[in-house]
Parts: C-alpha cells; sequence; structure tokens
C-alpha cells in the first residue's frame, strides 16, 4: 500500500513507521488513522520483522487529534454526531490496541511533542525512548472530553493512580526530564541520537526467541488484572507451546554442544 501520512521503512528486520503530517504536528485526522491501523496490521504480521519503531517526522511526534477534523465533526447533523464519533472510536482504540497487543516488542521514540491522544500513543508501545525535545501532556481536559485513546488505562500503570489523575485533570504539560522522573520515559537520548538509540534498542531484541517474547508479552499486558493464580495458569499454557518451538530445542542443542 503506498501510503501519503505515513513513512514506513523496513530495515535489517525492524519496521519504522513514522506519522507523516509534519506541517500539522503530526494531528491524527481519519486518513493517517487509517493508514496507520494498515501499517501496523501489515507489520504485525510480517514474520520478518522482530521489532517496531513509531515515530514522527518532523519536529513534533504527534500533537493529538486533529482540531480542523474536530471543527467539521461539530458541523454534523446533531443526530449523526454521536454515531459517527462512535465508529470513530472504535477505530482509535482497534489502533492502540494494535499496538498494545503487537507480537514482537515496540518503542515509541518520541521527538518532540506528544499530546493527547499522541502521549496515548506512545504509551500504547512497550517502551519509550526520548529526546531532550520531548514533551507530554494529556491536553483533553482542555477541549472539555476525556482520554479516549487507552491513557486512562496506561498512564495509571505508568506513575500510579494519583498522578494520572493529577495529569489528566490539569492537562498540564511535563518536559522531557520530568517524564523521566516520573517513569513515562524509559531512556533518554539526545535528539540527533534519537533514532539511532532506538534502533540500537531495537536490535536488541534480534536473536530471541519470536514465541517467547510473544507470549511473554500477552501475558504481562494482563499482569495487574490477573490472581496469581491466573498468571500460572497463562505461563503453563504458554511453557506447553515454548517447549515445543524451533527456538527451545535449538537453544537447547546449542548449549549441550558447547
Amino acid at each position: 500500500m503506498n501510503y501519503e501520512c505515513i513513512d514506513l521503512k523496513i530495515k535489517d528486520g525492524v519496521a519504522l513507521i513514522f506519522l507523516n503530517r509534519p506541517n500539522k504536528r503530526n494531528a491524527l485526522n481519519d486518513q493517517i488513522r487509517h493508514e496507520l491501523l494498515s501499517a501496523l496490521d501489515s507489520v504485525s504480521q510480517d514474520e520478518k520483522i522482530y521489532a517496531v519503531i513509531l515515530s514522527g517526522n518532523g519536529a513534533s511526534f504527534c500533537a493529538g487529534g486533529d482540531i480542523d477534523a474536530m471543527a467539521k465533526r461539530l458541523e454534523l447533523p446533531v443526530g449523526e454526531i454521536a454515531i459517527k464519533g462512535w465508529r470513530r472510536h472504535q477505530e482509535i482504540q482497534r489502533m492502540m490496541a494494535l499496538i498494545h497487543n503487537m507480537p514482537k516488542p515496540m518503542i515509541a521514540a518520541v521527538n518532540g511533542a506528544a499530546f493527547g491522544l499522541g502521549a496515548d500513543l506512545a504509551l500504547a508501545c512497550d517502551f519509550i525512548i526520548a529526546s531532550e525535545n520531548a514533551s507530554f501532556c494529556w491536553s483533553y481536559i482542555d477541549r472539555a472530553v476525556i482520554p479516549d485513546g487507552g491513557g486512562m488505562y496506561f498512564l495509571p500503570r505508568r506513575v500510579g493512580l494519583s498522578l494520572a489523575k493529577d495529569l489528566i485533570y490539569s492537562g498540564r504539560r511535563l518536559e522531557c526530564e520530568e517524564a523521566i522522573k516520573v517513569g513515562i520515559v524509559d531512556r533518554y537520548s539526545a535528539s540527533g541520537d534519537l533514532m539511532e538509540a532506538a534502533e540500537g534498542w531495537a536490535i536488541t531484541f534480534k536473536d530471541k526467541a519470536k514465541p517467547a517474547l510473544m507470549l511473554g508479552k500477552h501475558i504481562l499486558n494482563k499482569t495487574f488484572e490477573s490472581s496469581l493464580e491466573e498468571m500460572f495458569s497463562q505461563s503453563n499454557m504458554a511453557l506447553g507451546i515454548c517447549f515445543t518451538s524451533v527456538e527451545h530445542r535449538t537453544s537447547v542443542e546449542n548449549f549441550l554442544n558447547k
């Protein structure tokens, strides 16, 4: 598929996805959302890809939802606003679920502002690496709405419930230093080295057993909602799959042959 609002590159088994509306600070409208869904679906099914990096072209990571698109929605007949909004949010939620459940490690390389839905995009990834130009803001309150991209699920798991409430209620902006301190950002890089650092991180997953990574991620994503007994049960089933994998057999044979 040819993309206009997304740049998708495959580099030695790492998928690089760039939001590509720099003149709009990579704000999400219908087109970029549809293209991002397509790109995510494509890389999730590509067995040659072992890691994914999400970033933005230009000075911003993603400024959130497109304000022009919001204005156009207000012009719809009153009877259509709710159902069309519901359909749009079903698509947004599917996009976030694709990121969260990506069957391979996914890194957000935050190069600039990550506001509103853009901040939620970053949180949906497994890891966040940011440059000194990065900033985060759950700015939904400034548009008189609540987070619709999973922020109310992801943010408390990163920073705790009290701070998540503070950030969502106030809509205040966090610069990179504070975002690192409170646990939103996992790693820091100078702006000129951000993508190189992100790719270096992604490469560390290259020779790891794909079944173990995929199954481990699936279980870890449910850890805060699961009891210890449920975690044991899921782990037991996953181990049964791992024990029969080519990767496990090769690993054991290689160890014994040393």
